[in-house]
C-alpha cells in the first residue's frame, strides 16, 4: 500500500512538466486526480472488504467453538483464558510430592502422575475440587503452588475440510494403496525414507502407514481428516509414516497431554519429522513437549489454522522453532481463511488438492491442514539427502507477495505443483 501511495505521489510531482512535454494539439491530458481518485477509492473498498471478511471469519470461529463447548459440556469446559479444555482436569509440571500433598489437602484429586515417554517430562494430572469450575480451580491451584506450572488440558482442532462426494478409488487405480506404497518406496530409494509422524486422527486402511497408535478413548479409529493428511504425505513420497491418533471417539480428544504423549512416542521411535495439522491455544505442557522433541532432533511442522487473519495466533505453529505452514490456492493466492503464526515459515498448496478419506475414496481438500503434510514431505526429503534442510527448502521456495519473507507467504511456496492424488 505504501508503495502505491509513493507511486501516486511521484505522478503528482511530475505530472505538470510531463504534460507540457507530451501534450499534443487537440489531446487533453487528464488531471492526476481523475486517475488517482477512482484507484484509491477502489483500494479503500478492497481493504474495507478484507477487514470485514477477516472479522467475520474470526466471529465464525468463536461461534463454532462456543457451539462445540455447549454440545459437549459433560466433557468440555472453558479454562481461565476462556479456551476449551477437558472438564474438571488440570495438568501440573515441576511439582514435587509436597506440592501434590498440599493440592490434595485443598480438595484436588491426583488422577495420574508419570513421565511422558521419550521426552522425560514429569507431570501430574489432577481432578478439580467438587463443585468448582475449571477456570476458578486453575487460578486457585496456580496461587497455591507458585513453584509449579499449572494449566488446563487445552483442546486442539483439525484445520481443514474434507469434501464429500469424491469418486471411489478402484483397487489398483490412481490413488489406491498400491500406487501410494510404490511411490513411497521409490522416494525412499531416491534418498528419502526419513520416518515421518502424523498427530491427528487415524488413517483408513487404504493409506499405507508403518504403525498406528491411539492416545485417546476409542483410538485408533479411522478418520477422514487423518486419512487425508497421511495420504498426502504418502503421495508426496514421504515415509515410513507413523500415526498417533489423539482423537479416537473422545469428544474431548486432541488435548494437550495426548499430543505431548504422541510426540514422545514418535520421538522414542526415531521419527525425524512430525506433522501436526491441529490448532489450539498456548499450553505449557505441549510447549515443553515440542521443545523436548526438537532437542532430540525432531522437526515439528504445524498448520496455522483456518480462523482467518484476525484469529488468535495458532499453536503449536507459533511455538519456537516449529515450521509453520499456510496455504495457497491453484492461482497461488493465500487462502482467505488462513490463520496466523508468530513467525510464518512456508506456504504450500491447500486448495484443489486431493487425498483419500477414511473409506479410501478420492476427495477434494481445502485448508492449511493439507498444505502442512506437503511442506513436511519436503522437509523429510531434504533431511534424507543429508543437507541442511532449511537451506534446501529456502532454495526451493518460490517467493510470493512482498520480496523476501513476509507475513502472508513466509519464506515462499513449497511443493508448488503438488496436488495429491
Amino acid at each position: 500500500m505504501r508503495r502505491i501511495f509513493l507511486i501516486f505521489a511521484a505522478i503528482a510531482v511530475v505530472s505538470g512538466p510531463l504534460a507540457a512535454q507530451v501534450a499534443l494539439p487537440g489531446v487533453q491530458v487528464p488531471r492526476v486526480g481523475e486517475i488517482v481518485g477512482p484507484v484509491t477509492s477502489e483500494l479503500d473498498r478492497q481493504i474495507d472488504r478484507g477487514s470485514r471478511l477477516a472479522a467475520r471469519l474470526a466471529q465464525d470461529r468463536l461461534r463454532e467453538i462456543d457451539r462445540f463447548v455447549r454440545r459437549n459440556d459433560r466433557l468440555v469446559e472453558r479454562d481461565a483464558r476462556g479456551d476449551p479444555a477437558r472438564r474438571g482436569e488440570l495438568l501440573v509440571l515441576d511439582a514435587d510430592k509436597a506440592m501434590l500433598d498440599l493440592a490434595r489437602g485443598s480438595g484436588y484429586g491426583v488422577l495420574e502422575t508419570g513421565t511422558i515417554e521419550g521426552l522425560d517430562i514429569a507431570f501430574a494430572r489432577l481432578r478439580t475440587p467438587e463443585g468448582s469450575e475449571l477456570a476458578e480451580a486453575e487460578r486457585a491451584l496456580a496461587a497455591l503452588l507458585p513453584g509449579a506450572t499449572v494449566s488446563a488440558d487445552s483442546l486442539h482442532f483439525q484445520s481443514g475440510e474434507v469434501a464429500a462426494g469424491g469418486p471411489a478409488i478402484a483397487p489398483g487405480g490412481a490413488g489406491s494403496a498400491l500406487p501410494l506404497a510404490a511411490r513411497a518406496a521409490a522416494a525412499a530409494g531416491a534418498g528419502a525414507g526419513v520416518p515421518v509422524g502424523v498427530i491427528d486422527g487415524a488413517p483408513g486402511k487404504a493409506v499405507p502407514v508403518a504403525q498406528v497408535r491411539g492416545f485417546a478413548e476409542g483410538a485408533p479409529i479411522a478418520s477422514h481428516h487423518g486419512s487425508a493428511v497421511a495420504s498426502l504425505l504418502a503421495s508426496a513420497g514421504a515415509g515410513p509414516i507413523r500415526v498417533a491418533d489423539v482423537y479416537g471417539t473422545d469428544k474431548a480428544g486432541g488435548n494437550a497431554l495426548a499430543i505431548a504423549r504422541a510426540l514422545g512416542w514418535l520421538s522414542a521411535r526415531g521419527t525425524r519429522v512430525a506433522v501436526i495439522s491441529l490448532v489450539g491455544p498456548r499450553n505449557p505442557v505441549l510447549r515443553r513437549a515440542v521443545a523436548a522433541a526438537q532437542s532430540k532432533g525432531m522437526v515439528v511442522v504445524a498448520a496455522v489454522g483456518n480462523g482467518g487473519p484476525a484469529a488468535p495466533l495458532a499453536y503449536p505453529a507459533s511455538y519456537d522453532g516449529v515450521v509453520s505452514v499456510t496455504a495457497v490456492d491453484r492461482r497461488r493466492r493465500a487462502l482467505i481463511e488462513a490463520g496466523r503464526a508468530l513467525d510464518l515459515d512456508y506456504a504450500a498448496p491447500g486448495a484443489d488438492v486431493f487425498g483419500l478419506d477414511a473409506r479410501g475414496k478420492r476427495v477434494r481438500l481445502r485448508g492449511t491442514s493439507f498444505a502442512t503434510p506437503l511442506a513436511a514431505a519436503r522437509v523429510a526429503r531434504a533431511l534424507g539427502q543429508g543437507g541442511r534442510w532449511r537451506a534446501v527448502l529456502d532454495r526451493e521456495a518460490i517467493d510470493l507477495g512482498r520480496k523476501g519473507r513476509d507475513e502472508v507467504f513466509g519464506r515462499g511456496l513449497l511443493c508448488a505443483d503438488c496436488r495429491g492424488h
